[in-house]
């Protein structure tokens, strides 16, 4: 393979991998119990982060590591989902695309 053929072979494989990126970066899931909600992007950002009064009476009562313990549990619940649906995204787009990944 020629330095040309490497050059846009690389190309390629750059625009397939921003196609994908962008593709993750739709991705939004919300993830919700015991009065903690959390939204989260493709790229792990946290878009919405929400507390009922409910779960500040765990604070209110004194009992602050139930909810650490429950945030924990609901921020780790979206980040394993994101992570699910991103491999879904791009295992689909590598295996339906025509580019570079596809082979």
């Amino acid at each position: 393979m020629g330095m040309f053929d490497q050059i846009k072979e690389a190309m390629a494989m750059r625009k397939e991998s921003k196609r994908i990126q962008a593709e993750i970066s739709k991705i939004s899931y919300t993830h919700q119990n015991a009065g903690i909600s959390v939204t989260m992007s493709g790229d792990f950002t946290v878009t919405a982060f929400k507390v009922t009064e409910e779960a500040l009476e765990e604070v209110k009562a004194g009992n602050t590591a139930r909810f650490e313990t429950m945030t924990k549990t609901v921020l780790n619940a979206a980040i394993n989902r994101i992570k699910q649906e991103s491999q879904q995204v791009m295992q689909r787009m590598m295996k339906d695309g025509d580019g570079p990944f596809s082979k």
